[in-house]
């Protein structure tokens, strides 16, 4: 490459770099719009807008009908901000669980979370306990998530250190033994029992509601401003963990906030909307070949990412086989597999292997 050349290519990759987040901004504003207005009942952009505000008390002139501000506030409104929310969760831990694994096929079930959230949910489902209402089975599936990660995470500590290879292992472990509990327990459901678990672990945002939405937003919130701080941490781990550590990274402090992060945002996205496969294993990817491997960017970045991917996820998941719906979490697994197929055979080219 002649020196002439790699200016413009540097400035090049700059000046993508620099739209790319400000135009996902823009793009996840028009695909909220679209998502709210499409469905049985058209609302038209206009109208969305209209109907938004007068709920914040400024006035908007538009002609709406009772019928669309009740389906744009109680039904999609909630549903489409749930959507964004746990695609943001989801994309952001396989991010996080990337970088700290090194490993480009890690998503946010290796930690156990997804499995355990699982087991929890379909336990409440068989037992019948309501001690909290509506509020129960997200409850339920949140407190096993983190309790099984929390599992994970102890069995992978010995000497002060957390082995991540050994976090791994003992991931696959405990995702394996969830996950036969989990088939015992459908196994011996009555079929009302069976109809609702089959919903639930299919994944879907179908229920949502503000109640739900405002339990969700917290912990995801959180997990969502920490983890950009975890940037050039990450980044000092792709060089290696005993290189983090010689430039004074404090790498068990940077294993256990990880895990954390990635426990409390898949834990609470788990827990509301079920088992949602591949947002955590695709958007990473897309992004990183965007915008390069830098943390710094690439969190923030694919918190946008996996809120728009999820919710023209659900969107595409609930008009194209109307007046029925799709589970979303079918929908991701159709898209994602593919995907994931093509990773390991490009992995695969990329070490020698034929």
């Amino acid at each position: 490459m002649s020196a002439t050349t790699m200016p413009t290519f540097r400035h090049t990759v700059v000046s993508r770099r620099t739209y790319v987040l400000p135009g996902l901004v823009l793009a996840l504003i028009g695909t909220l719009l679209l998502a709210v207005g499409i469905g049985a009942v058209t609302i038209p952009p206009d109208a969305v807008l209209a109907i938004i505000l007068s709920k914040v008390g400024l006035p908007f002139e538009v002609a709406v009908t009772q019928q669309q501000v009740a389906v744009l506030w109680n039904i999609r409104l909630p549903r489409v901000i749930l959507g964004a929310f746990v695609g943001a969760a989801l994309a952001v831990s396989g991010a996080l669980l990337q970088g700290i694994f090194r490993n480009p096929l890690a998503d946010p079930g290796l930690i156990g979370v997804s499995s355990g959230a699982a087991l929890g949910a379909v336990f409440t489902i068989i037992s019948g306990i309501a001690v909290f209402g509506i509020y129960t089975l997200p409850i339920a599936a949140f407190l096993a998530g983190a309790a099984t990660t929390l599992l994970v995470y102890r069995l992978s500590h010995r000497s002060g250190r957390t082995d991540v290879a050994m976090l791994l292992l003992v991931g696959l472990a405990l995702n394996a033994l969830a996950g036969a509990t989990t088939g015992l327990l459908t196994y011996l459901a009555d079929d009302a029992q069976l109809r609702s678990i089959v919903f639930w672990t299919l994944g879907g945002l179908g229920g949502a509601l503000w109640e739900t939405v405002l339990t969700a937003v917290p912990p995801i919130v959180l997990a969502l401003l920490i983890a950009p701080r975890l940037g050039s941490y990450l980044n000092l781990f792709a060089l290696g963990e005993t290189e983090a550590r010689h430039l004074g990274v404090n790498t068990e402090w940077i294993k256990r906030a990880v895990v954390l992060l990635a426990a409390l945002a898949t834990g609470a996205a788990v827990a509301l909307a079920g088992p949602i496969g591949f947002i955590g294993l695709i958007v990473p990817h897309i992004v990183r070949l965007a915008i390069g491997p830098d943390h710094r960017r690439l969190i923030p970045t694919c918190a946008l990412g996996g809120a728009i991917l999820l919710v023209l996820a659900d969107l595409l998941a609930r008009t194209l086989a109307a007046p029925a719906e799709i589970p979303v979490g079918l929908f991701t697994s159709f898209a994602g597999g593919p995907f994931f197929l093509a990773l390991i055979l490009r992995s695969r080219k990329h070490y020698g292997f034929h």
